[in-house]
């Protein structure tokens, strides 16, 4: 085979998606007690890859705008999460999938930002925590350019966060932040494209 046939493959990928499963034990103000969130939220986002043969890597980054529902006493103005991960890709061998949609497990790590304003301006949280990402997807190309995808991934904050007292439902100021994101993707190969 030649060096060509295994060259990485550059791809950009925009993603709209929804999350969901989300929790926090950031203190809730307008719903039940021990979480701020509740249904889905549409998130949105791109992402950089560079694929070899069977493993890569990936820059991923994305927003959730409405991560935090303003409730019934609109006490919770508005809130987001946001992420940057990078990731290892391993997918099944380009040369098994060049006609089909190629599936792949993805996992990293990199940083989470929360906001969460209150209408009192009370109990404020902007907080960026460590966190780490996995999950599967499959990709297919309609031309030797453009494809379209699927994944599905979990987000989770790590280490030891804390914020005052009295923003956590858990007392001890220790918060957390997770969720599932489901997305569909466009991707578009960059550079020299194999034939």
């Amino acid at each position: 085979m030649s060096a060509r046939a295994f060259a990485a493959e550059k791809q950009l990928r925009g993603f709209l998606g929804v999350t969901f499963g989300s929790s926090t034990t950031l203190l809730n103000l307008s719903g039940a007690p021990g979480t701020s969130v509740t249904g889905t939220t549409v998130t949105y986002g791109g992402s950089a890859a560079l694929l070899g043969e069977v493993f890569g890597v990936e820059v991923d980054a994305a927003d959730v705008p409405g991560f935090f529902k303003p409730g019934p006493s609109a006490l919770v103005l508005s809130g987001r999460v946001a992420t940057v991960t990078g990731n290892v890709v391993v997918g099944l061998p380009r040369r098994w999938t060049q006609y089909s949609l190629r599936p792949y497990l993805v996992a990293g790590g990199g940083l989470m930002r929360v906001r969460k304003d209150d209408a009192q301006e009370v109990f404020p949280v902007s907080k960026v925590a460590p966190a780490i990402d996995f999950g599967v997807g499959a990709i297919g190309f309609l031309t030797n350019r453009v494809g379209i995808g699927w994944d599905v991934r979990r987000f989770q904050s790590v280490g030891t966060n804390t914020v005052d007292i009295a923003l956590t439902s858990t007392g001890d100021g220790r918060w957390e932040v997770s969720y599932w994101r489901a997305q569909m993707l466009l991707a578009v190969k960059v550079g020299s494209v194999r034939e």
